[in-house]
């Protein structure tokens, strides 16, 4: 019988040392560790991943915004093209984490700058409730969104290196100062501008850089003859095309929704607003820039402008997606479809080449978005002409001449000053016809691909 005791008392021992070391462990917890409120413990935590998901739809845009690009030019720069793209974010990770933040959201300066938390850390104050990270990390992937938008309309012609350097300025300098104004607590945002998820701070930013670009580097060759007719440079892929604008507008679902920065209690009912009127702006914005596009310019269906309607659609609706109803929504996408076709043609009359339509699509309808609001604003406290108030519209009109001055300044010291006056914008003529993927690069796309004029290549300029 004792032996039995014995042998139980050693088996138990496995079994009451860990429960009582555990339990003393628990005690010896700090206080901080256990919430108070459990309710808004779970609700801060709920809101956290909700930013974090749209965070990562946001950044998944990149291989959207890589393969539409790709899609629509040549062959022989496909991988300069994707390139650039990886390199956006990867400089635009560094230099947002680095000094982009504290710029953008740091103690302001005159309503001018922000000058605090530069290299972000763990320890810094929570925003909107959300862990610092998860905010950063969400308006990490907005800058990256800003430089990426400038890719397109510089695209088969520019330099890798000042391709890179301007990638680093946009994040680091230009788009964060810009986007302080507004987000950050800035003089606009005190004069009453309101931009939910960015058509002026994000897409016209990008929209007005890329166009200093694009008239930076002038056309491509074989772009308009010599009496200054367009001529048409098709794209080598209409499928990648096709998939990147899908992706983008999935990527939007991220983008717009989820700037509302949490999605519990009333914010849920605020999501499903911006999360509808995003898709019906959508819709209408590639229907009317197909319709239109039928009727008037192409006589036929023509899917790139279709495309491009979409996304001219999405960019309008960015600005004002909380602030209207879905009619008013459908009217603004409209006007977006409308504006990707006149835009486009009012760009190749000025000769200005741009291979993707990424200053209509960005600049022209995220200017046309942000004055939407001032026009047509009836929810969440926002109130536009519609509703009375005339003064709303006239901040809007401010923002979006203020941010446009900005970036065209900035913009002409980057790429004329800077760029071409000093390292270098443009490739070579002679590697502007091989291609810039076996120039730039030592790397073909698609190996054994034999460039004819048939395919539209190198031989085909």
């Amino acid at each position: 019988m004792k032996a039995n005791l014995l042998k139980s008392l050693k088996w138990t021992r496995w079994v009451f040392i860990p429960a009582m070391v555990a339990a003393a462990l628990i005690a010896a917890t700090p206080a901080y560790a256990q919430s108070a409120d459990p309710l808004a413990e779970l609700t801060r935590g709920l809101n956290t991943m909700w930013v974090l998901v749209a965070s990562m739809l946001v950044f998944f845009m990149q291989a959207g915004f890589a393969l539409l690009e790709a899609g629509v030019t040549r062959a022989k720069n496909t991988t300069n093209i994707f390139f650039k793209n990886l390199v956006d974010f990867l400089f635009a990770t560094m230099a947002f984490w680095a000094i982009g933040y504290a710029f953008m959201f740091g103690s302001s300066v005159g309503g001018f700058i922000g000058a605090s938390e530069f290299f972000v850390s763990a320890a810094s104050a929570d925003v909107a409730d959300l862990p610092v990270m998860a905010f950063w990390f969400f308006q990490l992937v907005f800058a990256g969104t800003a430089a990426t938008i400038v890719s397109g309309a510089m695209a088969e012609r520019t330099r890798f290196v000042s391709y890179m350097i301007a990638s680093f300025v946009i994040t680091a300098f230009i788009y964060p100062i810009a986007g302080h104004w507004m987000w950050g607590g800035g003089w606009l945002s005190q004069l009453g501008f309101v931009d939910f998820a960015g058509s002026t701070v994000v897409h016209s930013v990008g929209g007005w850089l890329a166009l200093m670009g694009a008239i930076a580097l002038g056309p491509r060759i074989g772009r308009f003859a010599k009496d200054g007719t367009a001529i048409p440079i098709p794209g080598h892929s209409i499928s990648l095309a096709f998939l990147g604008v899908f992706i983008l507008w999935l990527g939007w679902f991220g983008f717009n929704p989820g700037s509302q920065l949490a999605i519990s209690g009333d914010n849920a009912d605020a999501v499903a607003l911006v999360a509808v009127n995003t898709n019906l702006a959508a819709a209408a914005g590639g229907l009317i820039a197909m319709a239109v596009s039928w009727m008037f310019v192409a006589k036929k269906p023509d899917l790139g402008t279709a495309m491009n309607g979409v996304l001219g659609g999405l960019v309008a609706i960015t600005a004002p997606c909380a602030f209207v109803t879905p009619g008013w929504a459908i009217v603004i996408g409209a006007v977006g479809g409308g504006i990707i076709v006149y835009g486009s043609i009012a760009l190749e009359k000025l000769k200005i080449d741009d291979p993707v339509g990424a200053v209509p699509v960005h600049l022209m309808n995220g200017a046309w978005g942000t004055l939407a609001i001032g026009l047509f604003a009836t929810e969440a406290g926002v109130t536009g002409l519609v509703a009375g108030n005339v003064e709303q519209l006239v901040s809007q009109l401010i923002g979006i001449v203020a941010i446009g001055a900005w970036c065209a300044v900035t913009g002409y010291v980057l790429f004329f000053l800077l760029l071409k006056g000093w390292i270098g914008l443009r490739v070579s003529r002679e590697e502007e016809f091989k291609g810039l993927d076996i120039e730039e690069h030592g790397i073909d796309a698609y190996p054994g691909f034999v460039p004819t004029p048939e395919t539209g290549s190198a031989t085909g300029d």
